[in-house]
C-alpha cells in the first residue's frame, strides 16, 4: 500500500506554524514556537499541568482474525543554532538578518510493528532513542553552531477485543517522552529542571503525530461509525490527538492522529505548489503578501531558516499559470447536475462545459424554470408577497415582511434546493439592480403568490 498522500497530509501537519508571514525571526508572532503536537520531557510537564510529556490515541478496528498492526511515531527534534556569540535574546533584525539564536528542526520517526499474539496479549512496549549531535558552519557570513539534545522515549501498543458478534477491537498507542531536559546552568547532559518552556524544548517531541496501519483488518470512522459501533467509538480516549481515516482512494487500512483536527481523508490541495506553514491562511493572500516583501525582508527571512529560504525563492519563481490556480477551486460539488471541478469546473459526462452556466448545462434554466407555490405557478415576471419565515436569522429580511417582489429567477442550489431571485416592486432601483444581478433570494416557503395575497394587499403594485 502506498502511503505517499498519506505521508504529505502528515508533513503538512508536521510543519503547521513552524515559522509564520514574514519568515524571519525578529517578527513577533514567530517569538513564541512550537505550539501543536508538543510532548514535553516529564520533568518539566511535571511542573506544568498545561503540558504532556504523553500521547494517547485510540479508535475501533474491524478483522479478520490475526491482524497485524504497525505504528510509525513521527515528530520533530529541536535543532538550536547559534551564532559564536551563544544564545542570547535578540531574535534578530533587519540589519544583522542571522539570528543570534533560532530553533531549526530535523525529522524523525520510530516504526514499531505488532502481530496479533502480542497485540491481543500483554500488548507490546518499544523503546526509542534519538541520539543528540553538534555541528558548526558558516551561514550569510556568520560562523552557526548546531545542537540537538537526546531523546528518549515509549511507544506501547495493545488491542482490547470488543464483545458482540462482530470481530472488531480497540487499538490504543501510547507515545511517551522520557527525555532528561538540561535545566540552568547544567552541563550536557545534566537533568536539572529547566526553568522555561524554551529551555525545556530541546527535549520536546514537536508535532508528535501517528500513522497507523493494519493488515487483515479495517479501522473505523471515529466520526461516522456504524451504528453497532458508536458506543463503542465513543468510550475512546484521546489525548493530545484525534484518529481520522486516511487510506487512499477512500480505504480503512489506515488511520492519521493528528494534534490537529481533520476530516476523515484529508488532503492537501492538488494546486498548492508548496507549504506556507500556515494553514490558518488563504495560500493566494499569503503568497501575494510574501511577494510584497522588501529586498532586505526576503534576506532576513532566507538568513533565518532554510526552510524560509526555500520558501521565499518558491514564491518568487512562480509562474502566472500557478498564481492563477491559487484563486479558487471547487469539487465535489454533488446535486442532479452531476460532480463540478474547477480549473475549469465540468459537468459528469460533458467536459469542458460548466454546471453553473445555464446557457450550457440543459438542466437548469433560471430564466424559464417554474416552483409551484401555494398552488399557482411562479417563476421569472411573477408577482410575490415576501413572508420571511421565523427561521431566518437576518433582521434585514423581517423589514421586508409583507413588501412584493418581482420573481427574476428560479434558481436551484447545489442541494438541489430551490430559491427564489427577486427585486422589491417599488424600488427605484430595481431595474439597475436587476441588471447588475443584485438580488433578493427567498426559499419558496418564504413567499405567497400576490394573487393569492388579493389586490388589497399593501405593497402589492408594483413595476
Amino acid at each position: 500500500m502506498s502511503l505517499d498522500e498519506v505521508r504529505r497530509v502528515a508533513d503538512a501537519v508536521l510543519y503547521e506554524g513552524y515559522i509564520l508571514y514574514p519568515y524571519r525571526a525578529s517578527a513577533q508572532k514567530n517569538r513564541s514556537r512550537w505550539q501543536f503536537g508538543v510532548l514535553m520531557p516529564p520533568g518539566y510537564a511535571a511542573a506544568d499541568p498545561s503540558e504532556s510529556p504523553r500521547l494517547k490515541a485510540e479508535c475501533v478496528f474491524e478483522h479478520r482474525g490475526s491482524p497485524v498492526i504497525e505504528i510509525a511515531v513521527r515528530f520533530l527534534q529541536v535543532q538550536r543554532r547559534h551564532t559564536k556569540d551563544g544564545p542570547g535574546p535578540d531574535p534578530g533584525a533587519l540589519a544583522s538578518p542571522v539570528p543570534a539564536t533560532w530553533d531549526e528542526a530535523a525529522e524523525r520517526e520510530v516504526t514499531v510493528t505488532v502481530d496479533a499474539t502480542d497485540l491481543f496479549g500483554r500488548g507490546k512496549v518499544v523503546p526509542f532513542a534519538v541520539p543528540g549531535g553538534e555541528e558548526t558552519e558558516t551561514v550569510a557570513g556568520a560562523r552557526v553552531t548546531r545542537r540537538r539534545e537526546p531523546l528518549t522515549g515509549t511507544v506501547s501498543v495493545r488491542a482490547t477485543p470488543l464483545p458482540g458478534p462482530w470481530q472488531a477491537a480497540r487499538l490504543t498507542v501510547q507515545v511517551v517522552n522520557e527525555s532528561a531536559a538540561r535545566g540552568s546552568g547544567q552541563r550536557p547532559g545534566g537533568t536539572g529542571r529547566p526553568a522555561s518552556r524554551d529551555e525545556a524544548l530541546p527535549a520536546a517531541l514537536v508535532a508528535a503525530h501517528l500513522i497507523m496501519t493494519v493488515s487483515r483488518g479495517a479501522f473505523l470512522s471515529m466520526t461516522d461509525p456504524p451504528e453497532w459501533a458508536r458506543p463503542q467509538v465513543a468510550s475512546c480516549e484521546n489525548a493530545g490527538c484525534w484518529p481520522v481515516l486516511a487510506g487512499p482512494d477512500g480505504g480503512r487500512q489506515v488511520m492519521l492522529a493528528a494534534p490537529i483536527i481533520l476530516p476523515d481523508h484529508p488532503q492537501v490541495a492538488r494546486e498548492s505548489p508548496g507549504e506556507l506553514y500556515d494553514g490558518t491562511e488563504i495560500d493566494e493572500i499569503l503568497t501575494l503578501r510574501t511577494l510584497a516583501l522588501s529586498d532586505d525582508e526576503k534576506a532576513a527571512a532566507r538568513a533565518t531558516d532554510p526552510r524560509a529560504a526555500a520558501l521565499i525563492d518558491r514564491v518568487d519563481a512562480m509562474d502566472a499559470p500557478t498564481m492563477a490556480q491559487l484563486h479558487g477551486t471547487i469539487r465535489a460539488m454533488t446535486g442532479r447536475r452531476g460532480t463540478g471541478t474547477a480549473g475549469p469546473p465540468e459537468a459528469d459526462g460533458e467536459p469542458g462545459v460548466p454546471w453553473w452556466d445555464p446557457g450550457t448545462d440543459a438542466s437548469v434554466s433560471p430564466e424559464t424554470d417554474f416552483l409551484v407555490v401555494a398552488g399557482q405557478r411562479v417563476a421569472r415576471g411573477s408577482r410575490v408577497i415576501l413572508r420571511p419565515g421565523a427561521r431566518r436569522a437576518d433582521a434585514q429580511d423581517m423589514f421586508l415582511a409583507g413588501r412584493a417582489a418581482l420573481v427574476e429567477a428560479v434558481l436551484v442550489d447545489v442541494d438541489d434546493a430551490s430559491y427564489l431571485a427577486v427585486t422589491l416592486a417599488d424600488d427605484p432601483a430595481a431595474d439597475l439592480q436587476s441588471a447588475h444581478g443584485r438580488f433578493l433570494y427567498f426559499a419558496p416557503d418564504e413567499v405567497e403568490p400576490a394573487a393569492a395575497a388579493g389586490d388589497d394587499d399593501p405593497g402589492s403594485a408594483g413595476r
